[in-house]
C-alpha cells in the first residue's frame, strides 16, 4: 500500500515538474531567442527556424530514447521519463493556444541575462525535483544517465554541461541574422545550463555540507572527549598496527560541517 501511494506521488511529482517546464519556455525561454541547450534546445531552434512546435519535435526525440532506456537503463527511469515527456508535450501544445502575452517576459533584445537567470533556476528545480524521483527531462539527460551508468565515476552534471556545448556552439549560426556573428546566444545557453546545473545539483545533494576525517593518534581519549564536548559530533575509534613500525596507535574517524573545519584542526 505504503509503495503504491510513494508512486503515485512520484510520478504526480514529475508531472507537476513537466508542466511547469512547459511555462517556463512559454513565459522565459522561447521570446528571448536563446537555445536552453540539450536537445530541448535542438527543438527550440527548429521551431525559431521553421515553427514546427517543439512539443512534436520533444516526442520525436524523447520516445525513442525512453524505448532505448527501457533496455538500456532501467524499466521504472524510463516509464517515468516517458510520463514526463508526453506531459511536457502536451502542455506545451496546448498553451500554444492561450494568449500568454502578459505573463511572458519578452526583453526584446535587451536585459536578456534576466529571464536567462529566472529560466535556469526553474530549470534547475525540475531537473533536481526529477532526478530525486528517478527521472529526467528527456533528451540529453537519458544520455547522460546512460553514461553515468556504465561509467559510474563520471560526475553526471558534468557528462551533461559538455554534451550541451556541442548545442551552444551550434545556436551561435541559428540565432545570427547573417550580417554579423553573435556571440549572446551562446553565452545566454552556457548561462542557462550552468545554472540549472548548479540548481539541480544543489538540489540533489542537499544543503548539508560535511568533511570526514581520518586521525591516526596516540591519544585518542583527549581527542574524542573535545570533539564530542566542543563540535557535538561523535567519532569511530579503530585499533591500528603501523605497517613500517609495528606501533599501535588508534584511527578516530569523525564527520564534521563545513564551518566547523577551523575548530576541527584547533582540537587536533
Amino acid at each position: 500500500m505504503k509503495k503504491g501511494v510513494n508512486t503515485l506521488v512520484s510520478y504526480g511529482t514529475i508531472i507537476a515538474a513537466a508542466v511547469l517546464l512547459a511555462i517556463n519556455y512559454h513565459i522565459f525561454i522561447i521570446e528571448n531567442n536563446f537555445a536552453p541547450a540539450g536537445l530541448n534546445g535542438i527543438a527550440t531552434m527548429v521551431q525559431y527556424k521553421t515553427g514546427f512546435s517543439i512539443s512534436y519535435m520533444s516526442l520525436l526525440i524523447n520516445i525513442p530514447l525512453c524505448v532505448l532506456g527501457y533496455f538500456l537503463i532501467s524499466r521504472d527511469f524510463a516509464l517515468k521519463n516517458l510520463a514526463f515527456t508526453l506531459t511536457y508535450s502536451l502542455s506545451y501544445l496546448y498553451m500554444q493556444g492561450f494568449d500568454l502575452d502578459y505573463f511572458r517576459y519578452d526583453a526584446q533584445g535587451h536585459d536578456t541575462i534576466f529571464p536567462v537567470i529566472i529560466s535556469g533556476i526553474i530549470s534547475g528545480l525540475v531537473y533536481g525535483v526529477c532526478f530525486k524521483n528517478n527521472a529526467s527531462t528527456g533528451g540529453m539527460d537519458i544520455i547522460s544517465k546512460y553514461i553515468n551508468k556504465v561509467r559510474p565515476d563520471a560526475n553526471f552534471f558534468i557528462v551533461t554541461f559538455t554534451l550541451n556545448t556541442v548545442v551552444a556552439l551550434v545556436s551561435l549560426f541559428v540565432y545570427t541574422d547573417g550580417n554579423s556573428v553573435s556571440y549572446k546566444p551562446v553565452v545566454l545557453c552556457i548561462a542557462y545550463v550552468f545554472i540549472s546545473n548548479f540548481v539541480g545539483n544543489y538540489i540533489i545533494k542537499g544543503t548539508k555540507n560535511a568533511y570526514k576525517f581520518t586521525v591516526i593518534t596516540t591519544h585518542p581519549d583527549e581527542i574524542t572527549n573535545e570533539i564530542t564536548h566542543i563540535l557535538k559530533h561523535g567519532a569511530t575509534r579503530v585499533s591500528a598496527i603501523g605497517g613500517y613500525t609495528g606501533a599501535e596507535k588508534t584511527v578516530l574517524i569523525c564527520v564534521v560541517n563545513k564551518h566547523q573545519l577551523f575548530d576541527f584542526k584547533k582540537i587536533i
